[in-house]
């Protein structure tokens, strides 16, 4: 197996020219997508009008249910494989932005996956908008050669358009019939003036976008964009947060339900209930939270894995006296959140010598470095080699560096400033005067803006091997050079044991 980014910076993908294949496997053009166009931001502007005049989700969402359910899906939604005990499921999340970096997880993420049973996509199945005319390019087309079904939950990108297009995908629905008009004058009202509404879909390029993926192996329906499925002795349970990152009453009841039992889960959320040092454990309208759920000892969850932010993160988090894995997973193919910004880790009793990040901070400030120094046309200034970059993270939050360095670099005063501009995270005592907005403004605007199309790209994605013991969750890197696309190497491995059906533990 190749080196990982934890062993050398040629396994980070630094310093390497020979890029690999998956060029060969996107259409001829692609469009690059600008967070920074009006012609974007315009047409995703439904979750900022959610926040503002009351989020319609969860009546959208329980019309799709109830549609799919007239038309004679499981009304408890959950799907029943086959599986033995032995069998290995994959998770890739927030991948459908259809251009290099997403191409680039493709043929490691192939190779990695075979003998795998199906894939979850986590989260932001397509950018900018969920729209139906583009699954052709951004699931179809990079999927097409992998010989098993795709299973996924929506994130806030494909409701954007009231997730007409994942549910024409992935549930085989047609559109719902429209809604009465509001009262006038309503918050309802005034955001159904700006409401970005789905065109219509183009039935025969949608048509033959589903050639690609038309062989009875790849096939499947699912019950809603929420689901359990029943794999040997697991039960994987996606759950659907929508807009805004919260699950609507009617599905926090469904969730209640497919959580009891003995039976060991893994639950799927678009939201990730740990992320950046943080705990965000999902409201439920009316009442609890997500997390209450998933910690009950009575519901057997052995690990919460969340798309929406777009690297890796792990959290084993102790609760009554066994450990919950908490995983972000959203490193598919979207533009790359930073992880140089999350903080030295102290959160639900996990500590930095527990944490795990790819990429690695010190090499997500290094390409950050080279971003910013590119597009102010600074490059002298900005631009951090990646052992400058590991040093000045390790002086800045007190641990030792992640990588060995044959020779360390030296931390100067333009490599401390350039860290700070960039928002390179300090100890929790000490705060910067002034930053780049990379945390919080950037990555929500200049950061998709600014995606790079050259290796490496620090993409990822899951493989999940279970027995009836144990599933074995390993983290494989996706940097778009060729050596990694050959032997994809693994920058994080858990062996999470499984509780024994009947014996309560």
């Amino acid at each position: 197996m190749s080196d990982s980014s934890r062993n050398t910076a040629e396994g980070a993908g630094w310093g390497v020219t020979e890029h690999g294949t998956y060029r060969e496997l996107m259409p001829q053009r692609v469009e690059k997508l600008s967070w920074l166009n009006p012609k974007t931001l315009w047409p995703a502007r439904n979750g900022t009008l959610a926040s503002w005049f009351g989020d319609p989700t969860g009546s959208t969402r329980s019309r799709w249910v109830a549609q799919r359910t007239a038309a004679g899906a499981p009304v408890d939604k959950v799907i029943r494989r086959d599986d033995p005990d032995r069998f290995s499921f994959m998770v890739i999340g927030d991948t459908g932005e259809g251009d290099a970096p997403q191409y680039a997880v493709v043929p490691g993420f192939l190779k990695a996956s075979q003998d795998s049973k199906f894939t979850v996509l986590a989260s932001d199945v397509i950018y900018p908008v969920g729209s139906s005319d583009d699954y052709g390019t951004k699931f179809y087309r990079p999927y097409q050669d992998y010989q098993a079904p795709i299973y996924a939950i929506p994130g806030n990108h494909d409701w954007y358009e009231d997730l007409g297009g994942f549910m024409r995908a992935f549930c085989d629905a047609p559109p719902l019939a429209p809604e009465p008009s509001p009262r006038p004058l309503t918050p309802a009202w005034l955001r159904s003036l700006l409401w970005h509404r789905a065109h219509p879909t183009d039935e025969q390029r949608l048509s033959e976008a589903r050639q690609l993926r038309s062989a009875l192996a790849q096939r499947a329906v699912q019950p809603g964009p929420y689901w359990a499925i029943d794999a040997g002795r697991l039960r994987i349970i996606g759950i659907d947060t929508g807009l805004l990152g919260t699950i609507d009453a009617e599905q926090g009841r469904w969730l209640r339900v497919v959580s009891a039992g003995d039976m060991p889960k893994i639950l799927i959320t678009g939201s990730p209930l740990y992320v950046d040092a943080e705990h965000h454990p999902c409201p439920i309208e009316g009442g609890g939270t997500v997390d209450e759920i998933v910690r009950d000892p009575d519901h057997h969850y052995v690990a919460a894995i969340g798309g929406d932010i777009h690297n890796y993160q792990r959290y084993p988090v102790p609760v009554d006296g066994r450990t919950i894995q908490y995983v972000v997973a959203g490193g598919g193919g979207a533009f790359m959140h930073a992880t140089h910004t999350i903080p030295r880790v102290s959160v639900g009793h996990v500590t930095e010598d527990d944490f795990r990040c790819y990429p690695l901070r010190g090499d997500s400030l290094a390409f950050y470095s080279r971003l910013y120094g590119r597009r102010l046309r600074m490059r002298r200034f900005f631009t951090l080699t990646e052992a400058e970059a590991t040093a000045v993270i390790a002086r800045r939050l007190g641990i030792a560096p992640t990588r060995a360095q044959g020779q360390p670099a030296r931390v100067t005063p333009r490599t401390r400033l350039v860290a700070a501009l960039l928002g390179a995270a300090r100890r929790p005592d000490r705060t910067a005067r002034f930053r780049l907005p990379v945390r919080k403004a950037y990555t929500q605007l200049f950061s998709p803006g600014s995606a790079t199309y050259s290796p490496p790209f620090f993409k990822c994605f899951l493989r999940l091997d279970v027995t009836p013991d144990s599933v074995r969750l390993r983290c494989f890197a996706a940097t778009g050079n060729l050596r990694q696309e050959l032997d994809p190497p693994v920058e994080d491995e858990v062996t999470i044991p499984l509780p024994r059906q009947g014996t309560g533990g």
